[in-house]
């Protein structure tokens, strides 16, 4: 049997815990499949949004749920030791069970802005294998001894009457270039890819993760990809795109700003160039993402394959995705009125995929 097809909502961590909870609950009672928290970084402040943790927001939306499954895309074990990561962890199992997902991924963004990661001699491939090995190590609850290159940890055994959750929750490694993508097929339970994933980066994603999955003797098709896709809605297809536009505008102006060579691939499947696209980071520095939005032409808007327009229209895309290898659908819903469009979306396209 291969991974099911899921359509969720990912959503950053830079809004009041009160309104991304209510998007959150909007999303249950609309039929997604899962709700994702991104980790914001300080660089949104610039633009008017303010980081908070993620984590902490998972587990308050966790207890305000029942249904959906909730993860974590992505936390960096950069600005967490992975057996802080376990215990957070638990904390999600605790309030979540079998619903919480586990996305872990380097974040190059993050790296720069702390000053870590960067001319290291050890790369973050290793950095993620060494935390995943420490977190499973961690929540099996057996005495954990680990000395790697980057990380250690000393955790004792679980007393047979503590009383906690045992076990180890679906495991993502995020990652845009090769050989985090292999890795990801290797040692986890899925890819998870970045913002401005189009059909054809899924190809290439698919690609690299089935490799390392085959080259650890594993079966690719049990593994999700999961991908981070710019979208909106509306029952007019030019009104439904607005959102779009703005979202595809930060994402594109913070690509061209921050993650020069990790976006690379990325934009080279969408067909799109830094030189075409800094029109938009120099409208974002200047004016902010209604300017930004403004400078993404239709054909950049084209090219970012944003899942956005009229119910028909997102329906033909989401199936491309799927077409495309895409397992699960990580929908990050701009624009006006977000809880509106959470219940379009419910009404008038999960139905579709739900037959």
């Amino acid at each position: 049997m291969s991974a099911p097809f899921n359509i969720g909502v990912l959503q950053l961590s830079m809004e009041p815990v009160h309104e991304t909870a209510s998007m959150a609950m909007a999303c249950e009672v609309a039929g997604f499949d899962a709700f994702w928290i991104a980790e914001a970084y300080p660089w949104w402040r610039k633009h008017g949004f303010e980081a908070r943790s993620s984590t902490a927001i998972l587990a308050v939306i966790a207890s305000q749920t029942r249904r959906m499954q909730l993860g974590w895309g992505i936390i960096s074990p950069y600005t967490r030791h992975p057996v802080q990561v376990a215990m957070e962890a638990r904390v999600m199992q605790d309030l979540a069970g079998d619903r919480f997902l586990l996305g872990l991924g380097a974040s190059k963004i993050f790296m720069k802005e702390i000053g870590q990661g960067e001319g290291e001699k050890v790369g973050p491939a290793t950095v993620m294998r060494e935390s995943i090995q420490i977190i499973k190590g961690v929540l099996q609850g057996e005495a954990f001894e680990y000395q790697g290159r980057v990380f250690a940890a000393a955790v004792p055994a679980l007393k047979v009457d503590a009383h906690t959750p045992r076990g180890i929750p679906r495991i993502y490694v995020a990652g845009t270039g090769p050989v985090l993508q292999k890795l990801a097929g290797s040692i986890s339970d899925g890819l998870l890819t970045a913002s401005i994933t189009t059909p054809a980066f899924v190809r290439y994603s698919r690609k690299n993760m089935e490799e390392g999955a085959r080259q650890a003797g594993r079966d690719a098709s049990q593994l999700a990809l999961g991908s981070v896709i710019v979208g909106s809605i509306g029952r007019d297809a030019v009104k439904g795109k607005e959102g779009a536009r703005e979202q595809a505008a930060m994402y594109l102006a913070n690509k061209v700003q921050n993650i020069k060579g990790s976006a690379d691939v990325l934009l080279e499947c969408a067909g799109l160039t830094f030189e075409e696209l800094q029109p938009v980071a120099d409208a974002m520095e200047k004016g902010g993402r209604k300017a930004a939005a403004k400078a993404v032409t239709d054909e950049i808007l084209r090219k970012v394959c944003a899942i956005a327009g009229s119910p028909d229209e997102c329906i033909r895309q989401i199936e491309e995705y799927r077409a495309a290898g895409c397992t699960h659908i990580m929908l990050e819903i701009w624009g006006d009125d977000r809880l509106s469009q959470a219940k379009l979306f419910g009404e008038a396209v999960l139905p579709h995929f739900k037959k």
